[in-house]
């Protein structure tokens, strides 16, 4: 299955969207953006992602997980997951606040990406 990718770039630019006014912008510390998303292509390359909602949970988690931004990691991966479904056919049809609730809860480590894949396939009319 062909999946519509998130660049690095396009990223950065949901991670612009979502900072608020007086938050620290950039990379933190040594952090590398394309070094988080080789975990993606990784999974891809060796058949760990079946599905879109599976993209788009590995995507939060890796985000999540690599903390590479100052601030918004939490929000850009929201963002990101949730652009994923899009740009792969899926109309998102969660509760924005339990979807965040998710994501808080990947970013400490109490659900993993198959928990969050499982959540929203199971939020979706289409599977």
């Amino acid at each position: 299955m062909a999946f519509v990718l998130l660049s690095s770039e396009d990223i950065e630019y949901l991670h612009q969207q979502v900072l608020y006014e007086g938050e620290l912008v950039g990379f933190a510390g040594d952090k590398s953006l394309v070094s988080v998303l080789a975990r993606v292509e990784n999974r891809l390359t060796y058949g760990l992602i079946k599905d879109v909602y599976e993209l788009a949970a590995t995507y939060a988690t890796v985000l999540t997980a690599g903390h590479v931004f100052n601030d918004g990691n939490k929000r850009t991966a929201f963002t990101t997951m949730n652009i994923c479904l899009v740009l792969n056919d899926i109309e998102p049809e969660f509760d924005v606040i339990q979807a965040a609730d998710w994501i808080i809860e990947v970013a400490q480590s109490k659900r993993d990406e198959q928990d969050l894949a499982a959540w929203l396939r199971s939020q979706s009319s289409i599977t």
